[in-house]
């Protein structure tokens, strides 16, 4: 492995001073919010029972993020804490009957994905251990049609048979008792077909029987059958096997199921229909409607969960293939919603639903969407496009509160990178640190009892937050909250200790990402050692380092996706790392590891 040593004596910068006290201080955080909510078994101190097929989600959410706090240098013992509560909450929810074998019985990938981003995050913070990589081989066979107990998947067809999908296979059939936790939560949202009597809209209220009824049966009858683009998040699941394995077959899983998306988009005039039936044909179930299918275009949050797994998949072909030509799928939606939008004092007003009537709900675009795409591409034109959506003042605003998806700053880290918002480090992590400490209080201040908790009660106080971190130490966008992978330029590994994640007193910045070059700045912060930092090019080493220029000194031809730096005590290192990205082979296998089967 190539070694690059030196730096200068500096006094550390308020960001870097400031990443160290957040990675420490959440660390002490999250044991307070899990010594006050869970027993001494990890399990969530709560309720004896909880139907429905809604709420493990929720379970695994509320400590989803700790493995991802430990991969990027937080405290050592969060990864026992984070393989401890992801066992507590699957028990737990085995228990109440949402979960079967270790995996969701039956629901939907949005909440699938909101799950197993946790297991996506034990890869990344340790993939040596046996049992979570049994269980990856174990979960991707109920995908593949490998296990007789799910048959979820028609590889004839390339479709995943339902919606509602899980270890106990599709579920064709939706009982009342399925959806009895969640029906309040969709009382807020439109209904979702527009025939169903005393619910004409702008909402529809699941909490009245009759409505309910009426709902359910065209669910059952409309929705329950066949394939969504919901499903392409599945990918991810699919990818984490890989990398844990190796195997082929899960990469070519992945490649297929979504080509198979992308082929049904093409048929479509290249605009991605929501739903399929059993045969593969578009509209099979709703009378030939290339829209209004479960977590569609119409209902219940529009394009969002339709551009979320089309993204997802496709950064998921390009991390396993290397092939570009994958981002145009997701480029071709967003250029066609993009070209149904209207223009409002500058700013760009998209379509989020369509209905029978056409396209409506015109909303300004989340920037994360087409940040995603730039980022991965690096084209000029996505950055246009990026821009073209006009100007925005929270772009410009570091608000500090952490929304459900923790990636609520994607446009000030653009403007970031632009070298529009040069305090953004600063800002983003006082931000954080400022955000820590307000659900402290909340969970100082709480005196709820378990029967007045409700199933978001945890994550809505978990005080571990990774959005500052991975936009400033790794260079790249948070994960898409829903079920995707980590994509960005650089990741950290501490030889001394041999633990994923930055060494302690190590503070890193990345200041630049280009089509073919990263900048970053190391700091040491102990005046008295020297530290030693392994650096890797892209979260998997799907990326390879080519010749590396430290600020003043000699480049270093590393020609490799791994490259160790030893800082000098006290010591700033700039470093311009040239960079050939998705060249390598993607793994979750770390700089010691040996190969192992």
């Amino acid at each position: 492995m190539a070694m690059i040593r030196g730096g200068l004596p500096t006094v550390p910068p308020a960001w870097a001073l400031l990443q160290r006290q957040l990675l420490g201080a959440m660390g002490a955080a999250g044991e307070a919010f899990v010594a006050r909510y869970t027993h001494p078994d990890g399990s969530l101190i709560w309720r004896e029972s909880w139907p429905g097929m809604d709420g493990s989600d929720d379970g695994y959410e509320s400590f989803g993020n700790f493995a991802l706090y430990y991969a990027l240098g937080g405290a050592e013992r969060y990864l026992r804490l984070a393989r401890d509560e992801w066992e507590a909450v699957t028990r737990q929810f085995s228990a109440y009957g949402q979960v079967h074998r270790e995996f969701d019985a039956y629901y939907d990938w949005m909440h699938h994905g909101e799950s197993y981003t946790y297991l996506y995050f034990l890869g990344l913070a340790d993939p040596s251990d046996t049992a979570f990589r049994e269980r990856a081989r174990r979960f991707a066979a109920m995908y593949t049609g490998d296990d007789p107990e799910a048959p979820n998947y028609d590889p004839q067809r390339r479709l995943i048979r339902s919606p509602i999908n899980g270890s106990r296979g599709p579920r064709f059939e939706n009982s009342a008792l399925d959806w009895v936790t969640h029906r309040p939560v969709l009382a807020g949202y439109p209904p979702p077909f527009e025939d169903i009597p005393g619910a004409p809209g702008p909402l529809c209220d699941w909490n009245d029987d009759t409505i309910f009824g009426e709902v359910l049966t065209r669910l059952n009858a409309r929705m329950m059958r066949g394939d969504v683009p919901l499903n392409l998040s599945s990918t991810s699941l699919m990818t984490h096997a890989f990398l844990l394995t190796g195997e082929a077959r899960y990469r070519d899983w992945v490649l297929d199921y979504t080509a198979a998306w992308r082929d049904r988009a093409a048929s479509n005039g290249g605009l991605i229909p929501d739903n399929v039936g059993l045969s593969g044909e578009i509209g099979e179930c709703l009378d030939g409607k290339w829209y209004g299918g479960y977590y569609g275009y119409r209902w219940p949050h529009g394009i969002m969960t339709v551009l979320e797994p089309v993204m997802i998949a496709a950064a998921n072909c390009l991390l396993l293939s290397g092939d570009w030509s994958w981002l145009d799928f997701p480029r071709g939606q967003l250029d066609r919603l993009v070209a149904q939008g209207q223009r409002r004092d500058g700013l760009l007003l998209v379509p989020h639903r369509h209905g029978d009537a056409g396209w409506y709900d015109f909303r300004p675009l989340h920037p994360r969407f087409h940040t995603y795409l730039w980022y991965l591409s690096q084209d000029p034109a996505d950055w246009e496009r990026l821009t073209a959506l006009g100007p925005r003042d929270d772009w410009d605003t570091v608000h500090g509160r952490r929304g459900k998806c923790d990636q609520e700053h994607a446009g000030c880290w653009v403007r970031y990178l632009e070298g529009r918002l040069p305090a953004y480090p600063e800002l983003i992590l006082r931000a954080n640190y400022t955000e820590m400490l307000r659900r402290l209080a909340l969970i100082d201040a709480d005196h709820t009892t378990v029967d007045g908790q409700d199933v978001h009660h945890w994550q809505e106080r978990n005080p571990v937050s990774t959005e500052a971190l991975v936009h400033l130490t790794l260079g790249g966008p948070q994960f898409i909250y829903h079920g995707g992978l980590l994509h960005v330029r650089l990741r950290y590994f501490d030889p001394a200790n041999q633990r994923a994640g930055l060494p302690p007193d190590v503070a890193a910045l990345v200041e630049r990402v280009a089509a073919d070059e990263t900048t970053v700045c190391l700091h040491n912060l102990d005046p008295l050692a020297r530290r030693t930092v392994i650096l890797r090019a892209g979260a998997f080493g799907e990326h390879r380092f080519g010749q590396v220029a430290p600020e003043g000194g000699e480049p270093v031809a590393v020609n490799a996706s791994w490259l160790e730096v030893e800082l000098a005590p006290g010591a700033a290192l700039r470093l311009n790392l040239a960079m050939e990205r998705y060249v390598a082979t993607p793994t979750y296998r770390q700089p010691w590891a040996r190969v192992e089967a």
